[in-house]
């Protein structure tokens, strides 16, 4: 066998962790050179990266596509001096951007929507993308968020788009599906679904939720052979209506845990029905994390490993996972960010900035 070819095995053999360096950059250094490289160099340019940005139990989630277009999903907290907004324009950095062009807000509670004012003071944004009007009058720090928005497409005369499902967001060498918005829920199943769900029969049924959480825009993405979900916070009941009685989502390979891994999401109907190969949690300390939840997720079939942005305060060492998938610590505020590298073939990387180190994961046979 040349030698090439048996260090390429040994590159993408199933869930091997490595020293943070791109593929190509892996290949070349311990096949050619004999050592690692002295600095990261440029991802390779078909794959997509996806940055999950430290914002303290909210949500920033940076997609930069090979075509170099963006999408941030929630811009996290307001206040704390800029602190979500600086950590997002750092990531933003990283992968080699000046502006955003496409900020989707899934719902307008203050951990996902507050930092838009903080975000547009530092980067420019080509257009924002939400579900429509605010559904939840009266729950003030939801509606100051609201209103600070709404300041901003009006001062800054930034575009806005209104999504419904079944639209496909307008981003180049990515396809994007919206499945959940405004309370209204993917009705006819995605190509490659629509089998019963036997999970829904021992499925807790919980009344219906009536905040923005409910409202999320959801989306599901496709990238190459590719498939991941990331439903904002969209409450268990919604959930349902989507994977029982059969499932209208398929199944995925990535799953953006919902709602930091909070316990009014993520029912075993879900996790059954899309069967991710590995699930990233964007949990703060004290947000998220709940251990009931957390069993849910960590043991859904197909899974091959779950991530955490943290530690879980609440989840002890008995649900939580290996230090080594933690970006922040307990006790820590170090602003760590995952990073997931997309093969179109279906292999995946995903990177621990705190540590340094990277676990890839082989495309299925």
């Amino acid at each position: 066998m040349p030698r090439n070819a048996n260090c390429r095995d040994r590159v993408f053999g199933r869930g091997r962790w490595v020293p943070f360096l791109t593929t190509t950059a892996l290949v070349a250094a311990s096949c050619f050179s004999g050592r690692a490289a002295a600095a990261p160099p440029e991802p390779p340019n078909r794959t997509l990266q996806i940055y999950f940005v430290d914002v303290e139990g909210g949500q920033a989630t940076l997609f930069v596509t090979p075509e170099k277009e963006s999408l941030l999903i929630d811009t996290g907290w307001p206040d704390n001096g800029g602190r979500d907004a600086d950590r997002i324009v750092s990531a933003a950095k990283l992968a080699g951007l000046s502006r955003i062009d496409y900020v989707l807000l899934t719902h307008y509670h203050m951990d996902h929507t507050g930092g838009v004012p903080q975000l547009v003071e530092r980067i420019p944004v080509g257009a924002f993308i939400d579900h429509g009007p605010i559904r939840e009058p009266g729950d003030k720090p939801t509606e100051d968020a609201w209103e600070a928005y709404q300041k901003v497409l009006a001062g800054k005369k930034v575009k806005r788009i209104v999504a419904k499902v079944g639209d496909t967001l307008p981003l180049k060498g990515l396809h994007a599906e919206v499945v959940s918005g405004d309370g209204v829920l993917l009705s006819k199943p995605l190509h490659g679904a629509g089998e019963p769900n036997p999970a829904c029969a021992t499925t807790e049924k919980r009344a219906t939720d009536q905040t923005e959480n409910a409202r999320s825009l959801g989306t599901i993405f496709r990238f190459g052979k590719v498939r991941l979900l990331d439903l904002g916070d969209l409450t268990w009941d919604k959930e349902l209506e989507m994977v029982c009685p059969d499932n209208l989502l398929g199944r995925v390979d990535v799953f953006i845990v919902s709602h930091h891994g909070w316990y009014q999401s993520n029912s075993p109907a879900l996790l059954a029905a899309i069967a991710p190969r590995i699930s990233i949690m964007d949990n703060g300390e004290t947000k998220g994390g709940t251990p009931s939840t957390w069993e849910i997720v960590a043991h859904a079939p197909r899974l091959e490993d779950l991530w955490q942005v943290h530690y879980s305060k609440d989840g002890g060492a008995a649900h939580n996972v290996p230090d080594a998938r933690i970006a922040n610590l307990m006790g820590t505020d170090a602003g760590n960010y995952l990073k997931l590298t997309v093969s179109p073939d279906g292999r995946l990387e995903v990177f621990n900035s705190r540590t340094k180190e990277a676990k890839q994961y082989a495309a299925p046979m």
